[in-house]
């Protein structure tokens, strides 16, 4: 399986340096004026849709960009255990974009989809709640209403997202316990933050550097819950503030949004494999 996965990502970096030697000037000179910070790494993703430069926040997420990285240029070791042996392949070269939301979301990079799956190493959230703003967002506008970021339509919704965590965290037990103490979890309701929210749920914040929100053109990394990162990412198409809080943003789309925005086009099923979606040749740093 080894030998077949190396000779297969050799193929893909031939043809994306093909790629690469047919590509404009232009696009990474554009690209590097687009960037926030010309410090940070600008890699670019050669997709069989066109090339995607990406800016990566190695200032605000350095952990999780560095993992990344790493996993880009080759420099994590995994298992094959139909040789018994470990290598360290490009990780996703040869990948596809195996969720696409229309409209919403292009999402690449899970194990599930890889032949060898991926590291075990999870990493923990960077993300700074304060320089976003969710620890002065309060949960209920001055009408009564939940605040838009928690996305809140039905009961079911604000049990799940606000009063189960928040029964465990006052130690309200049995409905004779929260009859008693009614009064007081509507003041606690009154003055909850967004941020108060989400450590509820588990969520732990940093405070020593900046955040990005998720918005259309930024790379955030898919998880399952808080401290759950690994290779997994997915590029906004939208706005999605209703997840800022909740996954770590590791850079930008600064040139080929278009690109993003085609891939974007064809909705593919994560259940349902399909010849039509995407196919990542390469990931690369521009130097």
């Amino acid at each position: 399986m080894s030998h077949f996965i190396r000779a297969f990502q050799t193929i893909i970096g031939f043809y994306f340096g093909l790629i690469l030697a047919n590509s404009v000037l232009a696009d990474q000179t554009t690209a590097r004026q687009a960037m926030e910070n010309p410090s940070n790494p600008l890699f670019s993703m050669a997709t069989s849709q066109g090339e995607i430069f990406i800016e990566l926040f190695a200032h605000e997420t350095p952990n999780n960009v560095a993992n990344f990285t790493a996993l880009a240029e080759g420099k994590i070791e995994l298992f094959d255990e139909s040789t018994n042996t470990t290598f360290k392949p490009r990780y996703y070269d040869g990948m596809r974009f195996h969720r696409v939301i229309p409209g919403f979301v292009i999402q690449a990079g899970s194990p599930s989809y890889s032949p060898l799956g991926g590291p075990e190493e999870l990493l923990q959230d960077e993300i700074n709640a304060d320089f976003l703003g969710l620890a002065e967002a309060l949960v209920l506008n001055p009408d009564g209403s939940f605040h838009e970021i928690l996305s809140i339509n039905e009961k079911i919704d604000f049990d799940s997202a606000i009063l189960r965590s928040l029964y465990v965290e006052m130690n309200i037990e049995t409905q004779a316990d929260l009859v008693a103490r009614q009064y007081e979890v509507l003041d606690r309701l009154g003055a909850m933050t967004l941020k108060e929210v989400y450590e509820n749920l588990g969520y732990r914040y940093i405070n020593d550097m900046p955040s990005h929100r998720v918005s259309r053109g930024t790379i955030a990394l898919a998880n399952s819950g808080p401290d759950q990162n690994g290779p997994e990412f997915f590029i906004n198409l939208i706005d999605a503030d209703y997840l800022t809080g909740k996954h770590t943003v590791i850079g930008q789309v600064v040139e080929g949004m278009d690109i993003a925005d085609r891939i974007g086009n064809y909705p593919v099923d994560p259940l349902r494999f399909t010849r039509l979606s995407t196919v990542i040749y390469a990931v690369r740093r521009v130097e």
